[in-house]
């Protein structure tokens, strides 16, 4: 396997903790106990998936991940003590795909660093799948080769995450989706924690893609079921 982990955090037990979970899977763990640092390896390593904690000295969690995404869209799994739920819609609004609270069980975030992997291999680097190919819904457009999304003639920045999630949707309009099929066909395999995650994701799509994010006109939710994109 021999992916490249980048682990951002400033606590060296947990550091060990996941390096001997995460290298026992085949898999470099190249750690960094700042924000700064991890740029700085960053730009010496090709890192395959950075995990990383919030509270960091120099630079912290937040401004690393914004930092990450100006370049690259390698998964970003954040690890925090962080609970509050405007914690985590921040992590994943600046553009983290994973969000795991302390204490956790380092199976688990071996497991959900696999997942990331796997997805992010099979898509490729470049989570293009048709060159030049565009994706439309009514006034939304969606660009596979530049991995661009506008509405209207004008840009909507999105994330990887949520680049991935309006893919899915446009390739089928109309289509519902369970929560569960979204995150294995998005992010990989679902844990029962993911559900939250999923929903902040669905949540800063709205509020960027519809006009009134309270009554959605693009994403759906149908009770009981899942989400879906209507069909324009």
């Amino acid at each position: 396997m021999n992916n490249k982990i980048l682990i951002a955090e400033d606590d060296r037990d947990i550091i060990s903790i996941l390096k001997l979970y995460l290298e026992n899977d085949g898999n470099e763990v190249i750690a960094a106990y700042d924000g700064q640092e991890a740029l700085e390896k960053l730009a010496a390593h090709d890192i395959d998936i950075a995990i990383v904690d919030i509270m960091m000295p120099r630079i912290d969690g937040y401004a690393l991940i914004k930092k990450i995404r100006e370049g690259s869209n390698i998964p970003i799994i954040v690890i925090s003590a962080k609970t509050m739920e405007g914690d985590k819609i921040l992590g994943l609004n600046l553009g983290a795909d994973d969000y795991i609270e302390k204490p956790f069980k380092g199976l688990e975030v071996a497991a959900r660093v696999n997942s990331q992997l796997r997805r992010y291999n099979k898509l490729g680097a470049s989570s293009s799948i048709q060159a030049g190919h565009l994706l439309r819904v009514g006034e939304l457009v969606l660009n596979t080769q530049d991995i661009t999304l506008n509405k209207n003639g004008s840009a909507v920045e999105i994330t990887p995450a949520e680049y991935k999630i309006m893919r899915l949707f446009m390739q089928s309009p109309g289509t519902v989706f369970t929560k569960s099929q979204i995150y294995n066909k998005v992010f990989g395999e679902f844990f029962e924690s993911d559900e939250n995650t999923l929903m902040v994701h669905i949540s800063n799509l709205r509020s960027k893609i519809e006009d009134d994010s309270r009554n959605p006109e693009y994403i759906k939710t149908i009770r009981g079921l899942g989400y879906k994109i209507e069909k324009k």
